[in-house]
Parts: structure tokens; C-alpha cells; sequence
């Protein structure tokens, strides 16, 4: 009866997996390159990626089948701050898309639990993009440098010497 469902959430987990990847090599990058903050929202998002994978795989299970732990895409090796921003925009535009798309389904089919987990899903990520977004119009504004000035702020030690 949930076939479909079902197999709309582990596409979904895929996806999720793929992003928590994602974010967790920008994480491990934008700290290399003291880019702090930056970093630190990164990886918060890519915590807040692997709770929503795990809520996805909860709803499998309820709905008696398997989950399927696929990740959906290989990691982009990205160096450049602004880049690892538009591509992590990009990610997030491509699941508000797909989580609405994947809710219409699930409407369609009688599933409105599975519905209402993707809606949810589809406000989480539109808040992940508009924090992308925002740190981009920053980088855009100000440089590369707004990255580095902002790493100095939340240091509490203060600049190298």
C-alpha cells in the first residue's frame, strides 16, 4: 500500500546522506582555512541533514519497509568559500523542489503522514538556503575578507600573532 512512499523516502535518504557529505567536507575545508563561523554553520547544518535523515528513516519503518542507506551523490572537492556556497544554495534549492514534489505524490496517494514529513522537511530546508544565501550576499558585498573578519570576531584569543 506505501510502496511508493516508501520508495520516495529512500530517495529522500539518499539525498540526505549525500548532503550531510556535502557539508561535513565544507566543515572540514572552511576550518582549514580558519573560516570559523562559516565552518561551525556548515556543520550545524549538516547535523540538522542527518536528523532529518533520521525522522525519514523513522517514517520507513513505521511504514513497514526497508531503509535503504544510499548516498544519492559523490563529494564535490570544493576550495573556494563562495563556490562551497553556491553549491551548498544549490543543494538546498534542489530538495525544497524535490521535498515539494515528493509531498504532491504522497498527497495524491492517501499517504498525508509522509505528506506532512516532507512538508516539514521543506521549511527546514528553505531555512538551511536562506542562511546559505544570506552568508553568500555577505561574501558578495564585502569579499572573502567578511570570512576572515568574522573568524577574528569569534575567536575568543584573538588574531595570531
Amino acid at each position: 500500500m506505501y510502496e511508493k512512499s516508501i520508495e520516495l523516502l529512500n530517495t529522500a535518504i539518499a539525498d540526505e546522506l549525500a548532503a550531510i557529505h556535502q557539508y561535513m567536507y565544507f566543515h572540514f575545508r572552511l576550518d582549514d582555512l580558519g573560516y570559523t563561523p562559516l565552518a561551525v554553520m556548515l556543520k550545524q547544518t549538516a547535523i540538522e541533514e542527518m536528523q532529518h535523515a533520521e525522522m525519514i528513516a523513522e517514517r520507513i519503518l513505521f511504514l513497514k519497509g526497508e531503509v535503504e542507506l544510499v548516498v544519492g551523490r559523490e563529494v564535490e572537492k570544493i576550495h573556494d568559500a563562495q563556490e562551497m556556497l553556491r553549491k551548498a544554495d544549490a543543494l538546498e534549492q534542489e530538495a525544497i523542489a524535490m521535498y515539494n514534489r515528493f509531498a504532491v505524490e504522497c498527497a495524491a496517494n492517501a499517504d498525508s503522514g509522509t505528506k506532512k514529513l516532507f512538508e516539514d522537511l521543506v521549511a527546514a530546508e528553505e531555512g538551511h538556503w536562506d542562511a546559505f544565501d544570506r552568508q553568500s550576499d555577505n561574501v558578495k558585498r564585502f569579499g572573502e575578507s567578511y570570512l576572515a573578519l568574522q573568524s577574528f570576531q569569534g575567536d575568543a584569543s584573538g588574531p595570531a600573532e
